[in-house]
């Protein structure tokens, strides 16, 4: 597997394997439903170079990787956990599922929308460059085509293919509907195929058309239009929905011997008169009447609604509610005879684009070099209208970007609102996004992108100085306060330790000398990150931060236990001593992965002997601390009378077997 290695610390970072329930993949997101996002380490995630991000969001904990590599990591990642490719288990499906009934319909609309977009992008971009050709760029008016007829064919040739995809959109709908709301996608498609038949009168003519022009079936006296949907979404989601439950209700009554003869033709017969007869008119004209009114908002509020909307885009990112404009989208250029186009694509490039360049002034103010190291792609993704990366990877972790994002988003949107500038198909919303535009709006376009970029850059790189100005400061002030509360711990620590160590010494005790078990950065036990061991409620001793992974017996005895996972063990010592080496913090949760046990339980063992290794580097892979604890557990009697006590550790670097600690012994 090609990131092997990156996949294994993702599932620990997300609380290991069992934790995991279903995991797919989005244009640049893992999304995974985990039964306890709880047991998520953010902070172990961000430390793995292949992660971007990651945020907690409609039922589901998704993981920024990036375009063209998340699918990669998502098959391996499926492969690793033995889950079906892309799909989830019913379980999974159900967890999915927000509880919000806002959400829920959102994320309906985005599970049905998102794998045609694809098809969409290309038909717009083709129209883009049909555009292209046609647009009157030079100044006596004329366009490419006109200058040069004898490239008719070829602009003939792209228009078609650019106008396939929508006029065809009900198949894709309906194929991509019917999946989701659980009926047969290819009955689905014929439904569509149905709405969109030559022998209908073409929907696009349908209202320059004389009412006694349109023509009609007759039955039984009762006329029912034939006009087709070419171009509509709301009468297609519709008839998707329907044609599942009819299809299901068959299914559910009908004998399986007959089901695959009569299930089909009977559910296509009943949805086909519902679609014609009822919901298809009904439908479409509120998808007509809602691409007006959105029309009518865009044009009416001007400057002041583009702002609104530009500032709170990227926010809808953030909750997923952006994934429902497409459809709006494709009814507002279905009728672009009547609006004129989308303003909703020209306000996501400007939000676009603000994010990365938001991104991009983090490059001036931060000195974290793991955010450093993912703006400059970041950034420029967003650019070209990828914002996951930038937006969750920097500018909403860190917030001040976010903010000039928003400023910049803003300022742009409204510029786009003064001008009427409106896009005519769908594509990448930033900047190459203006073959997606009306040529004539080309500078507006270029115009309002250099405003969106120009004021995020300016008030990130303001509000990120302060930012870092106020962090450095309060940084100086932690440092110095730690400084000073740790010298004073330490030095009552040592007086402590000298006073009780000499009153035992003088009592009745005796001074054992140990070495360290491994090589390393010899510390006193309180200085452990771990406060279990901290506390020295498990018993006193010192904390190793170790430079190699061999562990030694530091006197002779018995092994008198080896945990399973090879993490850990305690030996019975010759001199009465029972010690606890610990390897890492939380490694019992790699169930033995990257340890090798020399010895078993029961064994004897010498000064010196090796008992165990430890892969250190597979272990920090995985998000998890090194520092190894070594404790004396039998410190107490049974009436809670101290036994063992530390008196000195020899702190700094150690090889193995070096003496690093002294214990008094009653």
């Amino acid at each position: 597997m090609k990131y092997e290695n990156e996949i294994k610390a993702i599932i620990a970072g997300v609380g290991g394997k069992e934790n995991i329930i279903s995991v797919v993949h989005c244009a640049t997101r893992l999304r995974m439903v985990l039964k306890n996002p709880d047991l998520a380490d953010e902070k172990a995630l961000d430390q793995i170079d292949l992660v971007k991000g990651t945020f907690n969001a409609k039922g589901q904990y998704q993981i920024i990787i990036g375009a063209g590599t998340v699918n990669v990591v998502c098959a391996e990642m499926q492969q690793m956990l033995g889950l079906t490719g892309g799909s989830s288990t019913a379980a999974a499906e159900e967890d999915q599922q927000p509880k919000n009934l806002l959400l829920r319909f959102v994320k309906v609309l985005s599970d049905i929308f998102v794998p045609i977009i694809p098809a969409i992008v290309a038909g717009g971009l083709l129209m883009g460059l049909y555009n292209v050709l046609t647009a009157s760029f030079f100044a006596d008016g004329s366009s490419l085509l006109s200058r040069y007829p004898g490239i008719d064919g070829i602009a003939s040739m792209i228009n078609s293919f650019a106008n396939a995809p929508f006029i065809f959109l009900p198949v894709l709908i309906a194929f991509s509907a019917s999946r989701i709301f659980g009926g047969n996608p290819f009955l689905g498609a014929a439904m569509g195929m149905i709405m969109v038949h030559p022998d209908l009168l073409n929907a696009y003519v349908y209202g320059q058309t004389a009412a006694d022009q349109v023509p009609y079936w007759n039955i039984f006296g009762f006329h029912i239009e034939k006009v087709g949907y070419q171009g509509t979404v709301l009468p297609v989601l519709a008839v998707a929905y329907i044609l599942a439950k009819i299809e299901n209700f068959l299914r559910s009554i009908t004998p399986s011997w007959l089901d695959n003869l009569t299930t089909p033709l009977i559910a296509i017969i009943i949805t086909s008169a519902i679609t014609f007869i009822i919901v298809g008119p009904v439908l479409r004209d509120a998808g007509d009447y809602l691409a007006y009114g959105l029309a009518w908002v865009y044009h009416t509020l001007g400057f002041v609604g583009g702002a609104l909307f530009g500032a709170v885009y990227a926010p809808l990112v953030i909750t997923g509610l952006h994934q429902s404009f497409v459809a709006v989208e494709t009814q507002l250029i279905a009728n672009i005879a009547v609006t004129g186009g989308t303003f909703i694509f020209v306000t996501a490039a400007c939000s676009n684009v603000a994010q990365g360049a938001a991104t991009l002034a983090v490059l001036l103010t931060s000195r974290n070099t793991k955010v450093k190291s993912l703006c400059t792609s970041a950034g420029v993704s967003a650019l070209l209208g990828i914002t996951e990366p930038a937006m969750f990877g920097v500018n909403v972790k860190l917030k001040y970007p976010f903010v000039g994002a928003l400023c910049g988003a803003a300022l742009g949107s409204a510029y786009m609102a003064f001008t009427k500038t409106l896009a005519v198909a769908l594509g990448a919303a930033g900047l190459v996004g203006f073959v997606s535009v009306r040529p004539a709006d080309w500078v507006n376009y270029f115009i309002a992108l250099a405003v969106s970029i120009a004021v995020a850059f300016v008030v990130t790189v303001v509000l990120g100085k302060r930012a870092e100005a106020k962090e450095e400061a309060n940084q100086a002030a932690k440092a110095q306060e730690a400084k000073e509360t740790v010298d004073l711990v330490k030095q009552a620590e040592t007086e402590a330790r000298i006073v009780k160590a000499a009153a035992k010494a003088l009592a009745t005790g005796e001074t054992v000398a140990f070495n360290t078990p491994l090589a390393g950065e010899v510390k006193p036990l309180d200085q452990a990150n771990d406060p279990g061991f901290a506390s020295l409620a498990m018993g006193p001793g010192v904390v190793v931060e170790p430079t190699d992974g061999k562990v030694y017996a530091p006197v002779a005895g018995t092994v008198q236990s080896l945990f399973p996972s090879k993490h850990a063990l305690i030996l019975d010592l010759d001199n009465g001593v029972q010690m606890l080496i610990h390897v890492g913090m939380d490694t019992v949760s790699l169930n033995g992965e990257g340890f090798k046990a020399h010895v078993s339980t029961g064994d004897r063992v010498e000064a010196g002997q090796l008992l165990l290794e430890a892969d250190l580097d597979f272990i920090r892979s995985k998000g998890l601390p090194t520092e190894t604890p070594v404790v004396i557990v039998n410190f107490e009697n049974d009436d809670g009378d101290e036994v063992f006590a530390v008196t000195e550790v020899f702190t700094g670097k150690k090889e193995a077997n070096q003496e690093a600690f002294k214990v008094l012994a009653k």
